[in-house]
């Protein structure tokens, strides 16, 4: 099955993915510029904020490789439904949890949701698409389901000044029902054919065990330090990674195919995914507290600081993506990185009593033109070194790679920097630790516009389309749906429309 761009049901398909994905990139930011409300009225210590924006990413991490890997093998639209209803449900517990203890496990369970799916929306388009149009569709997904993410700590500002930082949780509802209807009427069912048996379940466990244990032992090793439930976190960690690895190599069914990492432009793209993730989940975390303890936004004007970052990737993402498909990624993905490295340098001017206008505005449009420069090509160019066949797996590595980025940046970054304790409530303390974590992740990200160089520039070319010959009696003129080999659809065929 294959989707033409500008198609009624293209348009369908690309809202329903990025309003879905969207809103678990969205819950992924939002909480940011509510962190300080939360731990007032729950009284939390920087590890349980840790843990609040961790035991989120840790089982989005932990699990989006096995999510991936069902929808190809269950049905991705099955799958991906499936995680919209239990991203939903999971809100409702954050939006009424009364401890942090609780609000972390509700968090945890609204990951595991996130990791249903959110490598599914990727797979969607890769499997759905014309090949023609995949980096297009993939430019539009990456512009607009980025916008969520960088736009979630106004939304949250404006929830949290609305009513409680709660509400920010409790807005997923409708939408998620709003999600469910609309893949259930756009998106087409697909699968790989080809995958037998069950599930990799033991590998799944063992790369769980292994986030989990790492992110636990670098989370409470500030406060706790050489404690034995940390050293055995540490240990768990390191052994569950090293056997997932091993087990991948000696399978005849690995949940990750290890000749997918053979290619090297997918395993460089994905290098370069780890180290800007982890810079930008670093920075995110950080600036809207920066913002609200040391120059004294309020939430709001917290989150509406950073507006000009989603005007930038709302008016250039789907080019980013198609300049892309013609000049080859090489280029964008080697520029991209660099530009995000100037605009966290320039955040470091962002003190106390420091000016929008001449601080951060500047900052934060550099750092929104890097962004929207590397996020749509190098999704792209991660599934294109890929089978399609193997786009969920595709999809769940490159995001599980960019989600532990985002973990290991919060979980490291606070304690690397001296933020421990109460600390990020004094504006100095703060500061300090702010400049210090910039440093760290501007080098991450030049690193990545390193890695690019040695990217293939023809990755996201393909066998050029055949010309398309005036519609037979009968063909369907606005669905969009192809079916090879002669892309046309006879009378009555059940093709001509798609529910």
């Amino acid at each position: 099955m294959s989707i033409r761009w500008g198609t009624p049901v293209a348009r369908g398909v690309l809202a329903t993915t990025i309003m879905a994905s969207g809103m678990a990139m969205l819950d992924g930011t939002v909480v940011n510029v509510a962190l300080p409300r939360i731990g007032k009225e729950l009284e939390a210590s920087v590890a349980g904020l840790q843990w609040i924006l961790d035991g989120y990413l840790l089982s989005l991490a932990s699990l989006i490789l096995i999510a991936g890997s069902l929808g190809d093998r269950y049905g991705r639209r099955k799958v991906y439904i499936l995680g919209i209803v239990w991203f939903g449900l999971a809100s409702l517990l954050c939006g009424i949890a009364p401890t942090t203890e609780l609000l972390v496990a509700a968090r945890i369970l609204q990951g595991i949701g996130g990791a249903l799916l959110t490598p599914g929306s990727l797979a969607i388009l890769q499997s759905s698409f014309d090949r023609a149009d995949r980096a297009r569709a993939i430019g539009a997904w990456s512009g607009l389901g980025g916008i969520a993410a960088a736009v979630g700590p106004l939304v949250g500002g404006l929830l949290v000044q609305a009513w409680s930082w709660r509400l920010a949780f409790l807005i997923n509802l409708p939408v998620a029902v709003v999600c469910v209807w609309m893949a259930r009427k756009y998106v087409p069912e697909s699968r790989d054919e080809q995958m037998q048996g069950h599930p990799d379940i033991v590998s799944s466990a063992l790369g769980a065990v292994g986030l989990a244990g790492l992110t636990a032992a670098l989370v409470e090793a500030p406060v706790r330090g050489a404690d034995p439930i940390v050293l055995v976190a540490g240990i768990l960690g390191v052994a569950g990674l090293t056997a997932f690895v091993v087990l991948q190599i000696k399978s005849h069914d690995p949940l990750v195919p290890p000749e997918m990492f053979r290619d090297r432009t997918f395993t460089l793209s994905n290098g370069l995914t780890f180290v800007v993730y982890t810079a930008l989940g670093g920075v995110m975390m950080l600036l809207v507290l920066q913002l609200q303890v040391s120059l004294g936004y309020g939430p709001t004007a917290a989150g509406v600081a950073g507006l000009p970052i989603t005007v930038i990737m709302l008016l250039t993402s789907s080019l980013s993506g198609r300049l892309a498909q013609r000049i080859g990624p090489r280029l964008q993905l080697v520029i991209g990185p660099l530009v995000i490295a100037v605009g966290m340098l320039l955040m470091m001017r962002i003190g106390p009593g420091a000016s929008y206008v001449t601080e951060v505005l500047p900052a934060v449009v550099v750092f929104g033109l890097g962004l929207t420069t590397v996020v749509a090509p190098v999704t792209a160019t991660v599934l294109a070194a890929a089978e399609d066949r193997h786009a969920g797996v595709a999809s769940g590595v490159n995001n599980a790679i960019a989600r532990t980025g985002g973990l290991l940046a919060v979980a490291v970054l606070p304690a690397v920097a001296g933020l421990n304790g109460a600390a990020y409530t004094d504006p100095a303390a703060l500061t300090d630790a702010w400049r210090t974590s910039l440093t760290i992740c501007a080098v991450l990200a030049a690193v990545g516009g390193l890695l690019a160089l040695g990217v293939r520039n023809d990755v996201l070319g393909g066998t050029p389309e055949p010309e398309h010959e005036a519609p037979a009696p009968g063909e369907c003129l606005h669905c969009g749906v192809e079916g090879p080999p002669t892309h046309i659809k006879p009378s009555g065929s059940p093709e001509a429309s798609v529910d």
